[in-house]
């Protein structure tokens, strides 16, 4: 049956422990101070659309809403905004409509379908690019060429889900799982999908299911009063991290406390600048490689509209860490930073290193000799660290 003119809903808002308290500072409350709505990412829609197909191929149901657990363990429910059980009940197609939040996402009230097909035991669980979504054409991404652009978490939401639907209906657990979405070519031609050799579509992304929004001004805000929050409650040590996977690394690496960490976002500058007027004694910033490696390059906005990877700089970087003109040539047409970063590694240059290090150094001189020692973590999108430097303050410069 078909529910395609039923009006959407948005998922229901989930309420956290965090939110439930009033908290004394770290990156929950720097979130709340924002006054912004969150939304929900591609891959948290695709996860709610498969689990409700899936559900209705083995009992010819669909749960309206479909509710799902995000690697934080939020538990959102999606209301349906299309639904299908054709041929015979050997597929079913299930469709959630993005919610953004407040935050002005191209993907914003896209529509995301799931169709998922019963496969013979043992296949587990397979992924398709339906109309809408990209496929990888290059090397240097998180997925392999040819392979439906579907990032690993979002994979990953998917098969959890659709093991513990079949545990729950003692079913085997072997499907297809065929994600589009609506119009996802021309969305895709307003993202850097075409540039990076995505092709057909977008990409099913997100980490944590969330989509934080992001208004320049309270959001720079906000990291202005996590840096006061931490120096009123007497912290020394504070990480300044792009997002929740390189907030973990640090907490994992420095055993920092909640109300130590800020949530850095794209806002490099906007930390330290205000730590600059508002010292203290330790910084530690930690992101993704290619984000860190605009920092090294001399940006202080992150953010993929307004500075990109620049690859002849990290050829130079690789240059100075030994690499020769065959490398360096290499690493100044890769796809990705992270493509340039494999390709160093093969070589023994230790291209995370010298990003961290030059990062380091920019963030001392935006400091301008004040009493801060800085250090810096590189991660990669699974959260592990491919470039480290130590701390250094103003007078080991």
């Amino acid at each position: 049956m078909s529910a395609a003119g039923r009006p959407s809903l948005r998922a229901e808002r989930y309420v956290t422990e965090t939110e439930a308290r009033e908290a004394a500072g770290g990156r929950a409350a720097q979130l709340q101070h924002t006054g912004l709505r969150h939304g929900w990412t591609t891959g948290a829609c695709a996860t709610a659309a498969t689990t409700a197909a899936y559900t209705a191929l083995l009992t010819g149901e669909f749960p309206d809403p479909v509710t799902i657990t995000l690697p934080k363990g939020q538990t959102p429910a999606f209301a349906l905004a299309a639904e299908e059980l054709g041929d015979g009940g050997r597929w079913a197609m299930a469709a959630v409509v993005k919610d953004a939040g407040d935050d002005p996402d191209v993907t914003h009230g896209a529509l995301i379908r799931a169709t998922v097909r019963l496969l013979p035991p043992g296949s587990g669980v397979v992924f398709r690019a339906g109309p809408g979504v990209g496929t990888v054409t290059r090397p240097g991404l998180p997925l392999a060429v040819g392979e439906p652009a579907v990032n690993p978490v979002p994979r990953q939401m998917m098969r959890d889900h659709v093991a513990e639907v079949a545990a729950r209906y003692g079913a085997p657990g072997d499907v297809e799982i065929e994600v589009s979405v609506d119009h996802g070519e021309e969305i895709a031609r307003s993202t850097w999908n075409p540039r990076l050799g995505i092709l057909g579509g977008i990409s099913i992304l997100g980490t944590t299911g969330i989509v934080v929004p992001y208004s320049c001004s309270a959001w720079i805000d906000s990291i202005r009063r996590g840096v006061d929050v931490a120096r009123a409650a007497g912290r020394t040590h504070v990480a300044g991290c792009t997002g929740a996977t390189s907030e973990k690394v640090a907490v994992a690496v420095h055993g920092l406390p909640e109300d130590a960490l800020l949530d850095m976002g794209d806002f490099a500058g906007a930390v330290l600048k205000y730590i600059r007027r508002h010292p203290v004694d330790r910084l530690t910033i930690a992101g993704g490689f290619a984000k860190l490696s605009k920092l090294a390059a001399g940006h202080l906005d992150l953010h993929s509209a307004r500075s990109q990877v620049n690859k002849e700089f990290l050829a130079e970087l690789a240059r100075r860490g030994g690499a020769g003109d065959a490398l360096a040539a290499a690493v100044a047409s890769a796809n990705t930073g992270l493509e340039a970063l494999h390709l160093c590694a093969a070589d023994g240059v230790r291209l995370g290193d010298l990003v961290a290090a030059t990062a380091r150094d920019e963030a001392l001189a935006v400091l301008r000799g004040a009493p801060v020692t800085v250090d810096v973590i590189c991660i990669d999108r699974a959260g592990t660290i491919v470039g480290r430097a130590e701390g250094r303050g103003p007078r080991d410069r």
